[in-house]
């Protein structure tokens, strides 16, 4: 008798991740898929893709289970798969994170908000929706958020033994870094009893999700025509609100003392300034705000700064669009600066 809760006409179980780079989605799907053959004798697969290989970059971790009878003679990308783990929601805003998911299909996501308003942004009509605050569990324990999702991944795939997992944390982390053992087994554990569902009901002959490829933004189809450079000598196209990996500096202008040092150590000239007089009526410049489309959450700001003026805090969606200072480009059509 299969174990599997349900398996696809190829006879697999599939999970997919979908995270940026620097939050371990990587190693938690080497770590799934090892743990499911080691403990239960299942066949499994596991592999990763993903661009340049640094932190912000979307990536993609596939893990196929079936049972030992059957071959795994498919190694492509997972297109329909039966559970979607979210390890970021900045992720929404450039990946369909549920493309090809089934009907009844399970999404769990990194979140601290209600089920309905993640639902209504996933544009989710049906199936199960998961929940885990795996960022703040992994700032408690100062361990990395993939340990908290396979807390709440052993929870959603009920067939996986949850002490396999913790015997695979022990063996990947105990060589080089055996502190980190006990903190990664207890965000694991606070993973798996922190999960919280809510299912949709599926109508009877409800249709997944469509699975769709995303094109290149210049292809052959749409590249500007030859020696045409749009946006010269300015970044306008740069956004690097994906890269944030959950962290953005909070400005609080009455406690600026307008340094510049948060300027002097910002990689990606974040930070907008404005002229004005002193109070003995002399010309200086005073920090506005922060432009946080091009801010990727470093966090080298808040540790530069010498007051209180920028700390950090936790993303929340529609916090960074709402306090954006958009930066003033004196950019002018067909010249340069």
């Amino acid at each position: 008798m299969s174990i599997l809760p349900k398996t696809n006409e190829l006879g697999f179980f599939e999970i997919r991740l979908e995270s940026i780079g620097g939050l371990g989605a990587n190693l938690a799907g080497k770590m799934l898929a090892e743990a499911g053959v080691l403990s239960l004798g299942l066949k499994g697969s596991n592999f990763s893709s993903y661009g340049s290989e640094k932190k912000g970059s979307p990536v993609k971790s596939f893990i196929r289970f079936c049972e030992p009878e059957v071959e795994i003679r498919d190694h492509s990308p997972i297109e329909q798969p039966h559970v979607v783990g979210v390890f970021h929601e900045a992720l929404y805003k450039t990946v369909n994170v549920v493309s090809g998911l089934k009907a009844d299909g399970i999404v769990l996501v990194n979140t601290t908000r209600e089920f309905d308003d993640v639902k209504k942004d996933l544009q989710l009509e049906y199936g199960t929706l998961a929940i885990v605050d795996a960022l703040g569990i992994a700032v408690e324990e100062k361990t990395k958020v993939n340990t908290a999702m396979l807390g709440a991944l052993y929870r959603i795939c009920d067939f996986l033994d949850p002490e396999s997992m913790r015997d695979v944390i022990r063996k990947t982390f105990s060589k080089k870094y055996p502190q980190l053992v006990e903190p990664n087994i207890r965000t694991f554990d606070r993973g798996y009893n922190a999960v919280q569902f809510k299912t949709y009901s599926v109508p009877e002959g409800a249709e997944g999700k469509s699975f769709s490829i995303p094109l290149p933004q210049l292809g052959y189809m749409t590249q500007e025509l030859g020696g045409v450079i749009t946006t010269q000598a300015n970044s306008i196209l740069k956004d690097l609100s994906g890269s944030r990996q959950g962290f953005l500096p909070e400005f609080q202008q009455e406690k600026c003392i307008n340094c510049a040092a948060c300027d002097n150590v910002c990689p990606d000239f974040c930070f907008v300034w404005d002229e004005g007089e002193d109070k003995k009526g002399r010309k200086q410049m005073f920090l506005k705000g922060i432009d946080y489309q091009y801010c990727k959450g470093c966090l080298k700001c808040v540790e530069a700064c010498p007051t209180s003026a920028l700390g950090d805090m936790r993303e929340m969606i529609g916090y960074a669009d709402e306090h954006r200072v958009k930066q003033n480009f004196p950019y002018v059509t067909g010249g340069s600066y």
